[in-house]
This record gives C-alpha cells, sequence and structure tokens, in this order.
C-alpha cells in the first residue's frame, strides 16, 4: 500500500507538508494543495484515521537516544547523529539529543512529559535495556542497531555480516589465506555494543567456513601495544589485515607498518572494514567497505516517521555493504 512518503515524493514536498494538508493544521497554498491531492488520487493513498487525529497534536521533535560511553568514538558518534539531524530536519522536524548515562531515565522523561513525537536509538547493545523500555512506552521508535530480541522493532543497520564475509572473500580471491583482524577496543566488546562482535563473529565464522587461517586481536585505545606485532605472534603466516576499527587506530597501524618497513600491499594487503571516515587521507589509501552513517540515519528517521503517521509495521532492514578498490590489495 501506498504511505504518506510515496504521497510526498510524487508530489515532490515535504512528509510534514502532505501532513498539513491532510489535518488541515497549517495553510498550505493551492498549487501544492493540488499536487498533493493528484497524488493522493493516483496512488490511491488512505490516511491512517489514527496519524489525521494526532496530527493536530504532534510536536514535531524527535528524540535521539544515544548515550556517550568512555570508549565512544566522537567523530563516527557525530556522523551518525548529523545524519539524523539532517534527515528530520529535511522532514520539519527537530532533533532533541538524548546523551546522559542514564538512558532509561532520560527516555521516560521525554515520554512523560509528550516532548517528542518519536523516538530513534542508536548504539544499541545485543541486550540492551532502552528496548524493553520503548516497548512499554508505546512510541514511535527506530532502532539503528539490530538486538538480541527484535520483536515488535523497527530496526535498521548496516549489515556487518555481509561486510564481514566481503571482505574475506575479497582476499581470498587475491589469494589470502592467512588474515588477521584488528578490531575496536576490547570495551566495546565487553559491554555488548552491537555493531563490534556482530562483524568480529561473522569474519570468524567466514574465515573458517573458507578454511583460511585467522586471528582476532581488539586494539589497544591508548596505543601503547604495537597491535600488528602482537597478532603477528598469534598468526605468524598473515599475508592480509582487516581493521575493523576507528579513524585513529588505522592511523597507528600505518605508522607501525612503516616503522618496520612493512610495505603496503607488497608485503600486507590491508582492508578497512566498516568504517565511516575516508581511507583516502590515510598515508596509505585503504580498500574500504564503507559504514554508510548518512544512510542509516536517513532511513532510521524515515521509519520512525512512518510509524507517527501509522503507515509502517514492525521489521528488520539491513543495508548491504559496498567494496572501494584503492590499491591496498595486492594478489598472492
Amino acid at each position: 500500500m501506498p504511505t504518506i512518503h510515496d504521497v510526498a515524493k510524487a508530489a515532490g514536498v515535504s512528509i510534514s507538508t502532505v501532513s498539513y494538508a491532510l489535518s488541515g493544521k497549517r495553510s498550505i497554498t493551492p498549487a501544492t494543495r493540488a499536487r498533493i491531492d493528484e497524488a493522493i488520487a493516483a496512488l490511491g493513498y488512505r490516511a491512517n484515521a489514527g496519524a489525521r487525529m494526532l496530527a493536530g497534536t504532534r510536536t514535531q521533535i524527535l528524540a535521539l537516544s544515544a548515550p556517550m560511553h568512555a570508549e565512544t568514538h566522537p567523530p563516527a558518534f557525530m556522523s551518525f547523529v548529523v545524519s539524523i539531524a539532517a534527515a528530520a530536519r529535511r522532514s520539519d522536524y527537530d532533533v532533541l539529543l538524548l546523551t546522559g548515562s542514564d538512558a532509561l531515565a532520560d527516555l521516560e522523561r521525554v515520554a512523560s512529559s509528550k516532548l517528542v513525537d518519536g523516538i530513534v536509538v542508536m548504539d544499541v547493545a545485543t541486550d540492551d535495556d532502552r528496548i524493553d523500555l520503548l516497548r512499554d512506552l508505546r512510541l514511535p521508535a527506530a532502532v539503528i542497531g539490530v538486538p538480541d530480541d527484535v520483536e515488535g522493532l523497527t530496526c535498521v543497520d548496516f549489515d556487518f555480516e555481509a561486510a564481514a564475509g566481503l571482505a574475506v572473500d575479497r582476499l581470498t580471491a587475491a589469494g589470502h589465506r592467512s588474515i588477521g583482524l584488528l578490531g575496536h577496543s576490547a570495551a566495546l566488546y565487553e559491554r555488548r555494543s552491537n555493531f563490534a562482535p556482530r562483524f568480529r563473529d561473522a569474519f570468524l565464522l567466514a574465515a573458517a567456513e573458507r578454511g583460511v587461517a585467522t586471528a582476532f586481536r581488539a586494539t589497544d585505545p591508548t596505543g601503547a601495544t604495537d597491535d600488528v606485532a602482537a597478532l603477528r605472534t598469534i598468526l605468524p603466516e598473515m599475508t592480509a589485515l582487516v581493521l575493523n576499527c576507528n579513524e585513529e587506530q588505522h592511523r597507528r597501524v600505518l605508522r607501525s607498518l612503516e616503522t618496520h618497513a612493512v610495505a603496503v600491499p607488497d608485503a600486507l594487503s590491508i582492508v578497512s572494514a566498516c568504517s565511516s571516515f575516508s581511507t583516502d587521507v590515510m598515508s596509505t589509501p585503504l580498500d574500504v567497505i564503507p559504514l554508510p552513517a548518512e544512510r542509516s540515519g536517513r532511513r532510521a528517521v524515515e521509519l520512525a516517521l512512518a510509524q507517527i503517521d501509522g503507515d509502517a509495521v514492525p521489521h528488520v532492514e539491513l543495508i548491504p555493504p559496498s567494496y572501494e578498490d584503492k590499491g591496498s590489495v595486492r594478489a598472492r
């Protein structure tokens, strides 16, 4: 069935403009109203009655639950926040950012005060306490991430499992049979952050299925440890390396390799996986499987607004990975 998003796209207006036209909350120019009416007729759209009744009481604000932790990497964090805020603004919504350590209290406060029309939740853990609260609050909500229990949830996330398989496939196709993985700091795995364990587990499984020797190591966030050297003690025949860590940890790896005269890709092939930053500016540009923060944030907002409009059902969406060749992988 067509949704309010489809009507907005066909009429060339924002979702909120369609909502205003349906609810009468604000005046719409005759020309705009005509375009919306034509789109509704052409698509056969039927507005949800409950959504029409609620339209007059909307705050035009979304809450973004994004608690910051000691291991939160600000550039990656902000790439998602900015994408969500920009997507909301395009639909005439503002974003109330909730970064406090007591995420449950923050969500309960904004829900009880009726400050927001809906919620976007990011940086979820696999057993995140916020998930049960979302079900109890019964506010429209979209989750960026895939927790263990997705019943009744609308989730969108990057397909980390497919990204791990893609990294292994590209390297094995180039003849590599001993591939190391450097991950995020250990704290991310210990608090069961959604994305890091998913990539790690899928990588190890994909390597095992393809008969590839592999080893995993979490990076030292202080930089005091030579992570590549430590990984080589576990995997001495390593010819390829996958980096699933933040930008500064990438730079440390490349500095270590330069110090030890390990040429990329001649002596060691490298793939940067699930990176929200450009690898073009590294001392050695790296093949990358990009993390599409803008696309994830935009889609989360779209799904939250669809629920506000009564046009969505719970489901999980995974964004497929892509591969960008920068010349850091060499065939064996």
